[in-house]
């Protein structure tokens, strides 16, 4: 359940009370694809880092272990031992984005595992079955994530397709959740909203899938190679027409000035690779923008990443040591950046939460924009 305490403008400040505790909204899903955030953080290092939902996938879980696997192990939560929430996404845009040869039909989709090549089907009734073998959260419903660009005929079809397979996915869900073997029997599902950058495509679907009083709502297919201004357009004109009183969730996105601005825009729910995959490549988030710890004027440095953050790799370690690592390939350099980005993805999202209870958010939004901008990339 979605409690709504404060808005700011269009920004939302909410709590969503799930069975595995209170999230308080905005938030940021810490992504760990296969049960793990990659950089080696482990289940110990997310409860210091703020971190209040952790994000797995449906489709890499279904391929390894296997869902049925984790299902016997007492589902993901006790799998990582992890035991706050946990959103599953559908494995919808995995099977667009991986599968390389597939094939579309009203059934599901038919394709190829990217690992070993064995045929796989999956519609949104297979979809709901991994996801309540995961016993995760949240499930996702299962959409056809479309090409960008795509041309009108096509995004209508599929978006078509996709409001066909989401009240599958809700039907399904209900029988499951209903059974005795069921772990999580309060598991909820997200619908998503299609339509690419065509807002009145958008809009309709919106407006279609709001009526269905799902426990929350999704924004897809955006940050897949449209311009900014061109998503925080759809998002602007999309936002209005689903449920207030409910989550809404951009999903896959982004960058720190990204997620300031879809906030405004009236998104609680967020989550992207890239504060950890760019940890992993040397990148390092700061309040003055992006800094590249692999740069030379770096090899002397004894600051921390960031002065005055309280994130374990700052309280202890310089910018010259973490760059040593990373130059003699020593993982635990990788994992010091990502556990920083982490922290400080958390710690945006807890000031942004303050911001919006005080009613301060545009002046936050602003500070934080202009302090990016200040230092550039670098």
């Amino acid at each position: 359940m979605y409690k709504l305490l404060k808005q700011d403008g269009m920004a939302k400040r909410g709590e969503f009370h799930t069975v595995h505790g209170v999230i308080q909204t905005p938030v940021f899903m810490n992504v760990g694809t296969c049960a793990a955030i990659k950089g080696a953080v482990s289940t110990e290092d997310l409860e210091g880092l703020k971190t209040q939902v952790e994000l797995s996938n449906t489709y890499h879980l279904h391929v390894r272990p296997g869902d049925k696997v984790v299902k016997q192990l007492g589902g993901l939560h006790k799998f990582m031992v992890w035991d706050k929430p946990i959103l599953t996404d559908s494995g919808g845009f995995q099977v667009f984005s991986l599968a390389g040869l597939r094939k579309i039909k009203e059934e599901g989709v038919y394709f190829n595992s990217h690992i070993d090549g064995r045929k796989i089907f999956m519609g949104p009734e297979e979809s709901m079955q991994i996801q309540s073998n995961l016993a995760s959260t949240i499930a996702m419903a299962f959409d056809e994530c479309p090409p960008h660009p795509a041309t009108r005929e096509y995004m209508q079809n599929s978006v078509d397709r996709t409001t066909r397979w989401l009240e599958r996915c809700k039907k399904e869900m209900a029988r499951l959740n209903s059974l005795e073997d069921t772990i999580n029997k309060n598991q909820m599902l997200f619908g998503i909203n299609q339509g690419g950058t065509f807002e009145d495509i958008r809009i309709e679907h919106a407006k279609r899938i709001s009526e269905m009083d799902l426990d929350g709502y999704a924004l897809g297919g955006l940050a897949v190679g449209e311009s900014h201004e061109e998503m925080y357009r759809i998002i602007e004109e999309t936002v209005p027409y689903l449920p207030l009183e409910k989550p809404t969730y951009l999903m896959g996105v982004g960058t720190p000035a990204n997620i300031l601005e879809a906030v405004d825009r009236g998104v609680d729910f967020f989550d992207c690779v890239y504060p950890t995959r760019n940890g992993r490549h040397g990148h390092a988030y700061t309040n003055k923008g992006k800094i590249n710890l692999l740069n030379a004027r770096f090899e002397l440095d004894s600051r921390p990443i960031e002065e005055g953050c309280q994130c374990p790799a700052c309280r202890r370690y310089s910018r010259a040591y973490i760059r040593h690592l990373l130059k003699a390939k020593e993982m635990l350099g990788l994992r010091l950046i990502v556990i920083h980005n982490l922290y400080f993805y958390n710690t945006m999202m807890e000031e942004i939460r303050d911001a919006i209870d005080q009613g301060a958010y545009k002046a936050y939004k602003k500070a934080k924009l202009d302090g990016f901008a200040a230092n550039g990339e670098d």
